[in-house]
């Protein structure tokens, strides 16, 4: 039986990434203290309270339709099913949309963390169930009385990295009009942003 958590899971795992690889690197003596969140836009302080932010939203989610991609997964993870089970209850594959938004109160710190994060995201842009995993233990622990710790505290940490197994991060460049659109819908200040897709996320019974 597959975890509901997953996809908030994979949102803790993206948003880990970008917290680990900003402590350990120097761009933060440029643009000093970042901090990286997972809220909607319109939650976050803009104006006189903007600091350098980077902040994931999940914005959207579809249906992976690759049915090629889902057969092989269950051959290879439900062995077990009979094929009359399998003819009424195939996985749910999902991909989960992302807009990755960038925030500075001074000149340059927006692009220059949109720069890092690009440029981060397509050196790893693959992350293999070990990853996931210690990411996913990361975020149990740094905050204990977070929403998702607790959440997390139920349920097996192992089996929650084993069901995911595999993300692919990839760009998704939006048009001027999509980008009109979108931030139309959110109703709030635009700012530099950029699109992300993670594939592919397994719901099943």
């Amino acid at each position: 039986m597959t975890n509901p958590l997953a996809i908030a899971a994979v949102t803790a795992v993206f948003k880990d990434i970008l917290e680990n690889h900003l402590i350990h690197d120097l761009i933060t003596t440029s643009v000093g203290g970042v901090s990286v969140t997972a809220l909607p836009p319109d939650r976050i302080s803009i104006g006189t309270d903007e600091h350098a932010q980077i902040n994931l939203f999940l914005y959207q989610v579809t249906q992976n339709r690759n049915v090629d991609w889902v057969s092989q997964e269950l051959r290879q993870h439900s062995d077990r099913l009979t094929k009359e089970v399998l003819s009424k209850n195939l996985p749910l594959a999902l991909d989960l949309h992302y807009l990755l938004t960038v925030y500075g109160a001074k000149d340059f710190q927006a692009e220059i963390l949109l720069g890092y994060v690009m440029q981060l995201l397509h050196e790893t842009s693959i992350l293999m169930q070990d990853s996931i995993y210690t990411a996913l233990k990361n975020a149990s622990t740094v905050n204990t009385s977070s929403v998702l710790s607790q959440a997390l505290a139920t349920v097996s940490i192992s089996d929650l990295a084993e069901q995911i197994r595999q993300i692919k991060i990839s760009p998704e460049f939006f048009n001027m009009e999509e980008t009109s659109k979108i931030w139309s819908i959110l109703q709030t200040q635009y700012r530099p942003s950029i699109g992300y897709q993670i594939s592919t996320i397994i719901l099943n019974n």
